[in-house]
């Protein structure tokens, strides 16, 4: 916590923090493999964007932070990890002003996480649509990794109530955006498509390495708008996440998709993605 180690108990943040007060303030999601950082000057790169979007400036540079997160790791004597960096706006008055808090708060979290149970890897899991739809980019842009994540939670609460663990979001015009926590794909005829930025989207870092893996494999892909209807007719669903890696989708609300199981490509990206982070997951 800024700048200094301390155990779990004495990890504490102000009830003056305008990240508790108001959600103000950026975050990012990171996984360690075999004590390699995956991706994590992507994710550091995606940090800094959300601050400046919000107009908040680190206290630390892009190697500090890496360092940082480097040493926390250590420290809780992990090498397979889920880590959580948080930059606040900082302990400030009980306005809405941002510029009336003085610095940042900044702390990074090592722990482990298991999104969803180990089963739905090999079955597939069942999904709903959310009738909440994706924040508007014009109003709060879903590519600022924001610490105000109620839409998210909103259309998670959904997803909960219908006994399933994620939520398909539409965005204002009625197009696939993402799920509550995960990206989403699709696969027709042996092409991989997922939804394009211009959905109003957080554009993962899973998914990007995602897509790059498509093209090193030799698998048609692309970026572009489409509908629930198009996604439910597909061969192969699958969502990709930090936290989730690659998970199939077999089932978005009374739709069964394709064989109702992982299908051939995600099952060929699954096996790809754990092989690399396995070996020598990529940190740059």
């Amino acid at each position: 916590m800024d700048g200094t180690l301390v155990p779990r108990e004495q990890a504490v943040v102000s009830v003056f923090d305008h990240g508790v007060l108001y959600g103000d303030g950026c975050f990012e999601g990171i996984r360690a493999y075999h004590g390699r950082i995956f991706r994590v000057g992507a994710h550091i790169d995606r940090l800094f964007a959300s601050a400046e979007a919000i107009r908040l400036k680190s206290p630390y540079s892009r190697e500090q932070w890496i360092d940082a997160i480097r040493t926390t790791l250590n420290a809780n004597g992990l090498t397979n990890a889920y880590i959580r960096v948080v930059m606040t706006r900082g302990v400030g008055t009980l306005g809405l002003n941002p510029f009336r808090c003085p610095a940042p708060t900044c702390f990074i979290i090592a722990d482990s996480i298991s999104l969803y149970p180990p089963a739905l890897y090999e079955s597939g899991m069942k999904v709903i649509t959310a009738r909440r739809p994706r924040n508007l980019p014009a109003a709060l842009d879903p590519s600022i990794k924001s610490l105000n994540y109620l839409n998210n939670i909103l259309a998670k609460i959904e997803a909960i109530d219908a006994g399933v663990l994620e939520a398909i979001m539409l965005n204002h015009e009625g197009f696939v955006a993402e799920c509550t926590g995960d990206n989403i794909f699709f696969v027709k005829g042996g092409r991989v498509v997922t939804p394009a930025a211009s959905a109003g989207l957080l554009v993962g870092v899973t998914r990007g390495f995602v897509l790059q893996l498509c093209r090193e494999m030799g698998l048609p892909c692309e970026e572009r708008l489409f509908r629930i209807e198009e996604l439910r007719q597909a061969d192969e669903v699958f969502l990709t996440g930090t936290a989730a890696e690659i998970i199939a989708v077999s089932q978005i609300d009374d739709d069964v998709i394709g064989s109702g199981t992982i299908g051939p490509v995600t099952r060929r990206l699954t096996e790809a993605f754990r092989a690399r982070v396995a070996s020598h997951a990529p940190e740059d």
